[in-house]
């Protein structure tokens, strides 16, 4: 298929693709005789991989990573501990972001119980965003 099918049914722009392409998060694809590139339902697999990655917070230098891992798991180079280790940093810092989150909703909560109206006061949403109580 043609970049504008794969963008069609990954769900991402043609843009997206030739970025991924650039920061090799998608091999250099096949060129047809006429020199249009070729993709494969192995691209769009990925690259569909990479935009959910994206909505979930990761980073794209963390799923370069876990593309490198299923890469060389492929190729039977993978040790189970590097797994369990990237796994484990990444619930390390998932938990943080529940935690961030708790706080933000317990203020935004605060704020439809008792808006911040008053002039001296920190608002609830800012001391939350800040890491304050």
């Amino acid at each position: 298929m043609r970049i504008a099918e794969l963008a069609r049914r990954s769900g991402a722009k043609v843009s997206t693709v030739r970025f991924y392409e650039r920061r090799k998060l998608l091999p250099v694809p096949l060129r047809s005789s006429n020199g249009y590139r070729l993709y494969d339902a192995q691209d769009v697999r990925r690259v569909r991989f990479l935009r959910r990655g994206q909505e979930l917070g990761f980073t794209l230098n963390e799923l370069a990573g876990f593309v490198a891992l299923s890469d060389r798991s492929r190729d039977g180079v993978v040790l189970a501990g590097e797994v369990r280790e990237r796994g484990a940093a990444k619930v390390v810092e998932i938990d943080a972001r529940i935690e961030d989150l708790r706080r933000m909703r317990q203020a935004l909560v605060g704020v439809l119980d008792a808006p911040c109206v008053e002039p001296g006061a920190v608002c609830p949403v800012v001391a939350a965003l800040a890491g304050g109580e």
